[in-house]
């Protein structure tokens, strides 16, 4: 290896014509500042300038103490996987199938024509529709609609709008898997704020920002992994928090709007210069239809058009239909209050049968979404294996770790719970948790 250059730049550039040439693999180190500097004749402080472009670059990265080495592609755990061997999937955290719409019937009604290049970034029948269904929960403030091709896609296009390579992002601790790897991928820098049974904790979110973070994103309610929601007591802390941060960008992630069992209360301040509110229509008209709605500032909402607009990356206009009358239909929204009802009731079901067996959930909490949270008193990993013995797939807390100190939990999906799949799977978490039957 022979890396060259007198100049920050230069060094850097040889660094990474070396990677091009496959002569510096993923993950192999890079020489120590001081013995670079040596061998180039240089201050050592010009290395480190050359290594700090590199890591800004998401060409490298920084191990403390372990030095700089080659950055590889993230490995990133993604929802919906597939689970083999026979196995009750509690894990993929999918909605139930039974409880979505026809979506093949709704493309086929309305009247629906190819679209070519130049038309409307927005479908103009479900711009109304959003814009009349963003302003109940938006009445102080100005605001513009787009779409976007899904929450992840939508949060991702918001950051990016705003921040650069190392930006430090506050997201909850635990985090939802589509926002670590958001993250990782984009080179924001990490800052875990952690949650309760209310979301976010005002002083954890305030220690965040105030070592910098120049972002949060937040789920407002059915958050994924634990079911917290926010209260409008924890919203009124989380906002008194972010107004003295008015330079920084807010994302709510309202995933699981028409279909949650609380409320929605809004965590960003009427001060906030910059913010994004992100409805994706996945977990109650389909995880393929890759569609969210986003209400944003004025500002925002400009930075975002010209990345979404119609002659490159705008959203289907067919999907766009589609979704437009899904939302418009009756039976539709009769659907989404049968699945409210049910999702409420699995969750609760599994919480009663764990609680009947001295495993429980905090009191206060009563778990929205399609996901139920139990924290264990030790390592997740092994539990995991031991129910997929006894036929069970769930997934371990560490997954869904936004910082360095995992929570051993367990993320159980609920979705398509039954009362006899809740009482096996509480008996058989009991057995392997050698815990005696408490009823």
């Amino acid at each position: 290896m022979a890396i060259r250059g007198a100049t920050a730049v230069e060094i850097a550039e040889s660094v990474r014509d070396l990677i091009t040439a496959g002569e510096l693999a993923p993950a192999d180190p890079l020489p120590p500042v001081r013995a670079l500097a040596a061998d180039l004749g240089v201050n050592r402080n010009t290395v480190a300038a050359a290594y700090r472009q590199l890591v800004v670059a998401g060409v490298a990265e920084t191990h403390g103490r372990g030095g700089t080495v080659v950055a590889g592609t993230p490995q990133l755990a993604r929802e919906g996987a597939g689970f083999g061997g026979g196995l009750t999937d509690l894990a993929s955290g999918n909605p139930d199938p039974l409880l979505l719409p026809d979506v093949l019937a709704a493309a086929g009604r309305g009247g629906y024509r190819p679209q070519l290049y130049g038309a409307p970034a927005v479908d103009p029948g479900l711009l109304e529709w959003a814009t009349a269904h963003f302003a109940e929960d938006l009445p102080d403030r100005p605001f513009r609609v787009l779409v976007a091709n899904g929450a992840a896609d939508a949060t991702e296009r918001l950051l990016t709008a705003h921040l650069t390579r190392g930006d430090a992002v506050a997201v909850e601790d635990p985090c939802f898997l589509a926002s670590i790897g958001t993250l990782r991928l984009n080179g924001y820098r990490t800052a875990p704020v952690a949650v309760d049974h209310a979301g976010m904790r005002p002083q954890a979110l305030r220690a965040a920002l105030e070592s910098g973070a120049r972002a949060v994103v937040c789920t407002p309610r059915a958050h994924n992994p634990t079911g917290a929601s926010l209260t409008a007591g924890r919203a009124a802390e989380l906002r008194a928090v972010l107004a003295a941060h008015p330079g920084v960008l807010v994302v709510e992630d309202d995933h699981f709007s028409a279909v949650s069992a609380v409320p929605y209360h809004r965590v960003t301040p009427t001060g906030t210069a910059t913010w994004g509110l992100v409805r994706s229509v996945s977990k109650f008209l389909g995880p393929d239809l890759r569609l969210a709605l986003v209400a944003a500032d004025r500002e925002t909402a400009r930075r975002l058009e010209t990345r979404l607009s119609a002659g490159t990356m705008w959203v289907s206009l067919l999907l766009q239909h589609t979704v437009r009358e899904l939302l418009r239909d009756p039976d539709v929204r009769a659907l989404h209050d049968r699945a409210r009802r049910a999702y409420a009731a699995r969750s609760a079901l599994l919480v009663g049968e764990l609680a009947a067996h001295g495993i429980g959930v905090p009191a206060a909490h009563r778990p929205d979404g399609l996901n139920v949270w139990v924290d264990l008193d030790r390592r997740a990993r092994p539990v995991v294996e031991a129910l997929a013995r006894r036929g069970w797939a769930v997934r371990p807390g560490d997954l869904f770790a936004a910082g360095p100190a995992d929570r051993q939990a367990l993320r159980i999906t609920t979705a398509t719970l039954t009362g006899a799949l809740a009482r096996r799977f509480a008996a058989d978490l009991a057995a392997v948790l050698d815990r005696p039957h408490a009823v």
